[in-house]
């Protein structure tokens, strides 16, 4: 989602042969940041981590929240941005790993409250994510539409979203299921938007940022589709 076009960074719109080998290296680097995501994941709740983490930022009440939501949305677009600019494989390789490390440990919270509240709604939220994260895949790679419009709608989506985040720890007013709703159709304009770039436009040796992009993505959808699981069952 972070990834800003320039003139010399742009690549020449050819056919889907063309561009096979980055598409291709660009999906396994995220299926390998989905896995090792769960696996850290995994270690953290069976390790007891999740518990620390959770009661660390349960300590700093509101704020502690929002430091959490914006690290959260931090490490994406700085590890995003990082490697979309780095021309070492090492230093691609290094936003990666501490992206996906971060963001284990920034969803450990969310992950052990669903675990301990509604045990197996977080895997019909992956499912649900994963299926959604599918279908619009599917939508660019079948229509081949340049979705690079999306980019003003998804920030400015992604930034009313976290005021309102903001203003409802610091003033207690609840946001309800049609906010959560909502964010997950700008994660969706996202995906659609990142998915695109892949496509189209990122350079062919920049396979790790396109990755975290698309990652970041998912995973924001994701955490939209966990919460409204988990308010339906309340």
């Amino acid at each position: 989602m972070s990834y800003q076009q320039t003139e010399e960074q742009v690549v020449v719109r050819g056919g889907l042969g063309d561009r096979a080998k980055f598409i291709t290296k660009t999906y396994n680097h995220l299926l390998g940041a989905i896995f090792a995501f769960v696996l850290i994941s995994v270690g953290l709740y069976e390790s007891g981590a999740s518990v620390a983490i959770y009661n660390f930022f349960a300590q700093l009440g509101s704020f502690g929240m929002i430091g959490m939501m914006l690290a959260f949305v931090g490490t994406g677009w700085f590890a995003a941005h990082f490697a979309d600019r780095a021309t070492s494989k090492g230093v691609q390789y290094l936003n990666l790993v501490i992206f996906t490390g971060a963001y284990a440990v920034f969803f450990s919270p969310l992950l052990l409250l669903a675990a301990t509240k509604a045990p197996g709604v977080i895997q019909s939220a992956a499912v649900v994510t994963l299926v959604g994260a599918g279908i619009l895949t599917a939508i660019v790679f079948y229509t081949r539409k340049d979705f690079s419009f999306l980019r003003g709608i998804v920030m400015w989506g992604f930034g009313l979203g976290l005021l309102a985040i903001m203003g409802g720890l610091i003033f207690g007013f609840h946001l309800g299921t049609w906010f959560s709703v909502a964010m997950i159709g700008i994660s969706g304009a996202a995906i659609l938007y990142d998915t695109s770039n892949i496509l189209h436009h990122y350079p062919e040796d920049r396979y790790v940022g396109a990755a975290i992009s698309l990652f970041s993505s998912i995973a924001m959808m994701f955490i939209y589709v966990l919460r409204l699981f988990l308010a339906s069952e309340e």
